[in-house]
C-alpha cells in the first residue's frame, strides 16, 4: 500500500465530446509510473450513448474540432465502447490505493471531467481529491525540460497519458523527486 511519502503515480487522460465537467467521455487512458518509467496501463472506449443516459453532453465546438484531427485519432473513438459506469468502475478497480496521485493535463480538465462521470454514476471516486496534481502546472513551471519525443497519436488518450508521464519523469529528475 502506498503511503503520504511513497504515492503510486497515475497520469490520466480522457477524450471527450466538451471541455467542462458533465461531458460525454469517449475514451480513458491512464498510465501508472515511476522513475524506471511506466509500469502499468489501462485503456477503456467508452459508449458515447451510455454517457448520455447518465446525463452527460455533447458539445458542438467539441464535435467539430474532432471533425479537424486526424483520422487515427477519430476513428478510434468511433469503436464499440463499454458503458460508462463499467469503465469508471474497472478504472476505480485498477487504480487500488485510494491515496494514488492523479496527474492530469490541466487543473480544470481530466481530472474534474473524470470526477464528475463519477458522480453522474452514483460511484464513490476511487481517489481522495486532495490527491489530484496538474501536469499542465509542471509543464509550464519547467519550460527548460525538453518533452521527449512523441510516441502513438495525438488524442489517443492512452498514447497521450503515457507521453505526458514520460516528460513528468523527466521533470522529476531534473528536481531531484524520486517517483
Amino acid at each position: 500500500m502506498s503511503t503520504t511519502e511513497d504515492p503510486t503515480r497515475v497520469m490520466v487522460d480522457i477524450e471527450t465530446m466538451g471541455n467542462t465537467p458533465g461531458s460525454i467521455i469517449l475514451t480513458l487512458g491512464a498510465v501508472k509510473f515511476s522513475s524506471a518509467g511506466i509500469t502499468d496501463t489501462f485503456y477503456r472506449r467508452i459508449d458515447p450513448e451510455s454517457c448520455e443516459r447518465f446525463g452527460l453532453k455533447p458539445d458542438v465546438s467539441t464535435i467539430l474540432w474532432w471533425f479537424k484531427q486526424p483520422d487515427e485519432a477519430r476513428l478510434e473513438i468511433t469503436k464499440p465502447g463499454v458503458e460508462l459506469s463499467q469503465a469508471l468502475t474497472e478504472f476505480g478497480e485498477w487504480l487500488g490505493d485510494p491515496v494514488v496521485e492523479i496527474w492530469g493535463n490541466g487543473a480544470a480538465f481530466d481530472n474534474t471531467v473524470l470526477a464528475a462521470a463519477y458522480r453522474a454514476c452514483e460511484l464513490s471516486l476511487p481517489w481522495r481529491y486532495s490527491r489530484d496534481r496538474c501536469y499542465r502546472t509542471m509543464k509550464a513551471m519547467h519550460p527548460e525540460v525538453a518533452v521527449p519525443d512523441r510516441v502513438g497519436t495525438h488524442h489517443n488518450a492512452l498514447d497521450d497519458a503515457m507521453n505526458q508521464a514520460l516528460h513528468l519523469i523527466e521533470i522529476f529528475k531534473k528536481l531531484s523527486i524520486d517517483c
